[in-house]
C-alpha cells in the first residue's frame, strides 16, 4: 500500500487537478475542467491512507453509490490509470454511454430504458431509451427528448412524476 505522502506526489503529477484541503487533514484534487457535475477525482484521502477516485464512468470498477472506489491497496500504477482514466472520462461530454455512472446507477438506468412515470392525479407519462437520447411521450405523443436518464429523471421529479411500481 502507497503511503499517503506517495499517493500526494501521484496526485501532482496530474496538472489538470487541483488540491483542495479538507477536514481531519484529508485532501480532494478536483479537476475544474470537468464537463460533468462531479469536479472530485480525488475524494478524502486521508492520512492513514485510505481515500476515492471518482469512476462512475468508467467499465471495470466495483463503485459505492456515488460511483467512487476505495484506493487504499492500489499500487503506483494501477493509482495512475485508474486517475487518468477519471480524468479522461470526465472530459467528454455527458452524452452517451460513457456518461452513464457506475454501476448501480448504470443497472438502474437500464431497468428504467422503458418505464412509466405517475403523477399525484394519475397523469402517465413513458420515458423510453433510443439511439442514445431518452424520449418522453404522453400516450403516442412526443413530449420531450432528454441527453442522458439523469436529465429526464431530474425533469419528471421537478414536474412532480414519480416512478410506477
Amino acid at each position: 500500500m502507497l503511503s499517503f505522502e506517495e499517493k500526494l506526489e501521484l496526485f501532482k503529477i496530474f496538472p489538470e487537478l487541483t488540491r483542495s484541503d479538507v477536514s481531519m487533514g484529508r485532501v480532494n484534487f478536483q479537476f475544474e475542467g470537468s464537463l460533468h457535475e462531479k469536479k472530485n477525482v480525488v475524494f478524502r484521502l486521508h492520512p492513514n491512507g485510505g481515500g476515492y477516485v471518482y469512476a462512475a464512468l468508467l467499465d471495470g470498477y466495483e463503485t459505492d453509490e456515488k460511483g467512487y472506489v476505495s484506493i487504499r491497496d492500489l499500487d503506483e500504477d494501477e493509482l495512475r490509470r485508474l486517475t487518468a482514466a477519471s480524468i479522461a472520462s470526465l472530459s467528454r461530454p455527458p452524452s452517451g454511454p460513457a456518461a452513464e455512472p457506475g454501476q448501480s446507477r448504470a443497472a438502474r438506468r437500464r431497468r428504467m430504458a422503458k418505464s412509466r412515470w405517475l403523477d399525484g392525479d394519475g397523469n402517465a407519462l413513458e420515458l423510453r431509451s433510443e439511439d442514445d437520447l431518452w424520449y418522453l411521450y404522453a400516450g403516442l405523443n412526443l413530449e420531450m427528448a432528454f441527453e442522458s436518464f439523469d436529465e429526464a429523471e431530474e425533469y419528471l421529479r421537478e414536474e412532480g412524476f414519480r416512478p410506477e411500481g
